[in-house]
């Protein structure tokens, strides 16, 4: 053999593993190019070409409202001061200061489309005289409210100009994740135009509100930031900014803003009607608790539990009370706040499909919905029955049936029958659970009572059907709620 063949033969398992490594080289060095490339997406490095594409569209607003001026404030000259005649007599020489004053507010906003419309808080504007809003530019253009919401804390604004706005869009909220970036911009403090960033710390947050439905972030917001867009990295508006928590005032990292799904179509009412339209169904409920759930035989805790049913869509379409909603629309029921945003944000005369628990099994109702706006002081339904003189102790309560006397200081109506409690032992589960004298029990295990027997009869039937707990729908000055009591007291 060749002496040359041989020393080849002899360094080509070398440069394979050469190679080998060559190639291992390159394939972690585009791992790491794409990971830089992953990480800048996540993280871009500056925000300033965000807000230079969205600031255009974010407003100051600036509302005037003429107030009384109040008099001479007491307390300026302490009693028995040498001095207080000499003031008593000048306030009253000269007369009280009651010419009307002018109060300015400060807070944020944004365009929604060229010709004009503006988005802000409601109680930015709330009772305001005038409103002038201030554009990124130095412009400044008067505005007209179109409309508003205090249960969202929305308000639509109009102002009028000749030339097109630069305008921002709604985002779909719930697609915004925990840990995604945004960037919040308004006028805080009075300070003018002014961006922070943040992330956002949570979802679907209630303060106060029926249709709450906050975004957390800790994205600095403070006075004057109220009205303000919350972005997404793509410049769209996921949110309202609307409130922070702080003892102080100031921004401690704790803010939140109305999603923008809620906001969308609370601003689209006001656009076409002027007011809201909510969806109503025509009941009153209360969240379902583990140990209603047992007494009624529900596999999971979850759905709203019916405690009135006054004259409206519901009562028409044959839901009752005790009834659990666990459907609605085709969309599961968790709780009740969930049921009152589904139904609200429904339209008006859709018939929709709702499933409820009743008497151990699943039935289903078509009802049409009305409208909120025009039913929420709708009177309850009336209830039927007999009452009954009697007086005994049972489940930790003196109860009694109603008598007229009884009617008469409770503002009981005549056709509502049932027990009333006397009192409660204070260290029973009953008045641990709220209920108290002057109560009205009108319902045991989801039938009506009219009588001790029949309140007895409910216990015993629990009892043989395994139940550890009886339901208990209970009124307190015209208003209901359901209340699980142990069998065992």
């Amino acid at each position: 053999m060749h002496p040359q063949a041989v020393t080849r033969q002899i360094e080509d398992p070398r440069g394979a593993q050469l190679r080998l490594r060559m190639i291992w080289l390159a394939a972690l060095t585009l791992m790491f190019v794409l990971a830089q490339t992953v990480l800048a997406q996540a993280k871009p490095e500056s925000v300033a070409p965000l807000a230079e594409k969205v600031s255009p569209a974010v407003v100051n607003i600036t509302t005037t409202t003429m107030v009384e001026s109040r008099t001479v404030p007491e307390g300026i000259v302490p009693k028995g001061s040498p001095f207080e005649d000499f003031f008593r007599e000048f306030q009253d020489r000269h007369g009280p200061d009651s010419r009307p004053r002018r109060s300015t507010a400060l807070g944020s906003g944004f365009v929604i489309s060229e010709d004009g419309f503006v988005v802000t808080n409601n109680h930015v504007i709330d009772r305001a005289d005038e409103i002038l809003v201030e554009f990124f530019s130095g412009k400044e253009l008067p505005a007209k409210v179109i409309g508003t919401d205090p249960n969202t804390d929305i308000a639509l604004l109009k102002v009028e100009t000749d030339e097109p706005l630069p305008f921002v869009s709604f985002a779909d909220s719930d697609s915004a994740r925990v840990g995604d970036w945004v960037l919040a911009m308004g006028n805080p403090l009075g300070q003018g135009f002014s961006a922070s960033v943040g992330i956002v710390s949570a979802r679907n947050r209630a303060l106060s509100g029926t249709y709450d439905d906050y975004i957390q972030t800790d994205a600095a917001i403070n006075r004057g930031n109220s009205g303000g867009p919350l972005f997404n990295m793509d410049g769209g508006v996921v949110g309202v900014n609307t409130a922070i928590l702080s003892p102080s005032g100031g921004s401690i990292g704790i803010g939140f803003s109305m999603a923008s799904n809620v906001v969308s179509r609370v601003v689209d009412q006001l656009k076409e009607f002027g007011e809201t339209r909510r969806g109503w169904l025509g009941v009153r409920i209360q969240d379902v608790t583990d140990d209603v759930a047992e007494a009624m035989g529900l596999d999971t805790v979850a759905g709203a539990l019916i405690t009135d049913v006054p004259e409206g869509p519901a009562a028409e379409a044959g839901l009752k009370a005790g009834d659990v909603i666990t459907s609605f629309d085709g969309a599961d029921v968790t709780d009740t706040r969930a049921l009152v945003r589904q139904v609200g944000n429904t339209a008006i005369g859709k018939s929709v499909r709702v499933t409820v628990w009743r008497d151990g099994k699943t039935q289903s109702f078509k009802v049409t919905l009305g409208r909120r706006e025009e039913g929420e002081t709708v009177v309850p339904a009336a209830m039927d029955g007999d009452a009954s003189p009697e007086e005994a102790e049972v489940l930790g309560m003196s109860v009694t049936g109603l008598s007229d006397d009884m009617r008469s200081e409770l503002g009981v109506g005549d056709d509502v029958e049932g027990l009333v409690v006397l009192s409660v032992d204070e260290s029973a589960e009953a008045f641990e659970k709220g209920l108290r004298a002057g109560d009205v029990i009108t319902e045991a295990g989801q039938q009506k009572i009219a009588s001790l027997a029949d309140l007895t009869a409910r216990i015993e039937d629990a009892k043989e059907a395994g139940r550890k707990s009886l339901l208990l729908l209970v009124r307190r000055g015209g208003d209901p709620r359901f209340v699980a009591l142990s069998l065992d007291e």
